[in-house]
């Protein structure tokens, strides 16, 4: 039993440091508040904590036995640690696809936007036409505006694709432009907390005890939905300055 409690501790010392750094580094890179919550891939980190801390360590504790040729032990933990490694390559692969490189302004929305969300053909026409904010392998995550193109032809053809399920203005970072010169535009789309859209009724009441508890006025126009894949988030402005005071979730 000493043995296999050796083992097991060994095990999940390593797996756990493991994991740590590969999330920790996603994590404090890319995925910060709010980026996590509007994400949602909690079930993808689920599955690697499952398999790298939870189930790798306890098949260990199983499979180790002092009596046990140590040939036929090291393969057994081979085995063990190839599946984990595949869990954790899976994760990674899927938490770097996905991870958040801008938080746009668009018409009256903020709206996150994830790496899986730009393909190729507009990755290379933002790296031809608009070098300074088009996203690269080390890009961090910027608050841009995103605002339709003036082009009657283009604009249309922009909001027909996004009707049809197809990509959006924010998918699109040829025609992204920097934060503050979309905050005049941004300023007379702020609401207050009852006119904005995206919430029950029940969620906005939540939202207006978390503003008066943080000081700030439920009858200003000063809020505006921030959207992703999972349950939307209120950002708090200041109408003055229009920076950013809070970012509220509502459960």
């Amino acid at each position: 039993m000493r043995f296999r409690l050796k083992a097991l501790g060994l095990h999940l010392l390593a797996s756990t440091v493991a994991l740590s750094n590969v999330l920790g580094t996603l994590y404090l890179g890319w995925y910060h508040w709010p980026g996590w919550r509007l994400a949602d891939v909690v079930h993808v980190v689920l599955v690697m904590v499952g398999v790298d801390v939870v189930i790798g360590p306890l098949l260990t504790f199983v499979v180790a036995r002092s009596t046990k040729p140590r040939p036929e032990l090291a393969r057994d933990i081979a085995m063990i640690v190839t599946v984990q490694l595949v869990a954790l390559v899976y994760g990674t692969v899927s938490l770097w696809h996905g991870r958040p490189l801008y938080y746009a302004f668009s018409e009256n929305v903020l709206q996150m936007v994830q790496a899986y969300d730009i393909d190729a053909q507009e990755l290379a026409l933002a790296r031809q036409q608009k070098t300074e904010l088009a996203p690269h392998w080390y890009s961090l995550p910027r608050w841009i505006w995103a605002p339709l193109p003036q082009d009657p032809g283009e604009r249309g053809k922009i909001v027909a694709s996004a009707i049809g399920g197809g990509d959006d203005v924010i998918s699109m970072p040829r025609y992204f432009k920097p934060w503050e010169q979309g905050l005049p535009v941004l300023r007379t789309q702020l609401k207050n907390v009852d006119a904005v859209a995206y919430f029950s009724t029940a969620d906005k009441r939540v939202l207006k005890e978390r503003m008066r508890a943080a000081g700030f006025s439920t009858d200003e126009l000063n809020a505006m939905p921030l959207t992703g894949r999972g349950y939307p988030l209120l950002a708090v402005f200041d109408p003055a300055s229009l920076k950013i005071r809070a970012i509220l979730k509502t459960k």
